[in-house]
């Protein structure tokens, strides 16, 4: 697993911790029942701290599972 991948991964797991490393890799507001509009602000929020981004609000909308949250971050130029 890649760097970017698995810190995306504990940012997932800490934001929803009842999911395994395989649901978080396929996770999706669909597949986990306790991915509401909280959990998405949480989320954002975990995300910008860990990789010292800022998610543009534009952006949210296209961030709807681990893998658009992790193209999203492999294509941010500023990925620390």
């Amino acid at each position: 697993m890649n760097e970017v991948r698995s810190r995306l991964s504990k940012c997932f797991a800490a934001v929803f911790p009842e999911l395994i490393e395989a649901e978080i890799l396929r996770a999706t507001p669909d597949s986990v029942a306790s991915w509401d509009s909280l959990a998405s602000v949480t989320l954002v929020s975990v995300i910008e701290e860990e990789f010292s981004v800022e998610i543009k609000p534009d952006d949210l909308e296209q961030l709807v599972s681990f893998d658009k949250v992790l193209n999203y971050l492999e294509q941010t130029k500023s990925v620390a």
